[in-house]
């Protein structure tokens, strides 16, 4: 008798480039049921070895990650950073984050006014922030500090880098999601912000979702206490790991070898899951 095969795990994560115990990194852990995405559980990752040791968890799982994986083409070259993705993680990664920072700081001073942020191919369809970004949100150090642990982990991320073909990454934007639902803000870490009304629109992208009225159909499956959960964070966290976690079903439900991504991405700028 053959062996059962493995069920495929998928895990959606809400990053933060610097996790402590008020601001942890929130995972959300689920598997695939034909459309549906049934939602396990919620793990909060408040330093970087719990991070890590998520990372290296045996698979098979697939991980949709909320932070950028590359950095835009144009922006490197100008540089003269290197044009082979590993190669340019670790030279960043040797930089550290004053380095980084200051080179990503006089690299905007010579362009021009309003065209500060060079973007990557994926930025502009999902309306997502230019990795160049450092505070507001710090996306560039989310990229410094998710990126490295990715490839010492040795995940594959999808079109970009083969590794272990049992943990397969995917670059997620939470932010897709939600805004095909509503173009309310539902989300906040300042307490002033955490509104009635942000609660309301968290409600109504949780009820969206968990009757399939996502970009790529799939619904989210959730028991009354995870959906108490994502309604009462108010920081939106817990929320944007489940969006995530539809996001990585959508390109599980995909396959190999693209996994939903277009063919030819740009392995130096990687691609957003569902743009």
């Amino acid at each position: 008798m053959s062996a059962r095969p493995v069920e495929l795990t998928l895990i959606g994560v809400d990053f933060t480039s610097a996790p402590r115990r008020a601001k942890p990194i929130t995972a959300a852990i689920g598997r695939l049921d034909g459309k549906a995405v049934e939602l396990t559980r919620i793990e909060t990752l408040s330093d970087w070895p719990a991070f890590e040791a998520l990372l290296v968890r045996p698979g098979p799982w697939l991980g949709a990650f909320d932070f950028p994986f590359g950095l835009p083409r144009e922006a490197i070259v100008d540089l003269g950073w290197p044009l082979n993705w590993p190669e340019l993680v670790r030279h960043c990664e040797a930089l550290g984050k004053s380095a980084f920072r200051s080179a990503l700081d006089a690299y905007r001073q010579t362009r021009p006014f309003g065209q500060r942020y060079a973007h990557r191919s994926t930025d502009l369809p999902a309306r997502s922030h230019s990795p160049l970004k450092l505070v507001n949100p710090p996306v560039g150090l989310m990229f410094l500090q998710g990126v490295p642990r990715l490839l010492g982990a040795g995940v594959s991320l999808a079109g970009m880098h083969a590794a272990d073909p049992q943990r397969l990454a995917v670059e997620a934007y939470p932010g897709l999601i939600a805004r095909s639902i509503t173009p309310d803000s539902y989300k906040s870490d300042e307490k002033r912000k955490q509104t009635s009304a942000r609660r309301d629109a968290r409600r109504c992208i949780i009820d969206a979702v968990c009757t399939g009225h996502t970009p790529q159909g799939f619904g989210l499956r959730l028991d009354d206490f995870h959906r108490a959960n994502l309604i009462d964070d108010a920081s939106g966290d817990c929320l944007d790991a489940a969006l995530a976690l539809l996001q990585a079903a959508a390109c599980a439900h995909a396959g190999p070898p693209h996994f939903g991504l277009p063919a030819d991405i740009d392995s130096l700028e990687g691609w957003i899951a569902g743009t």
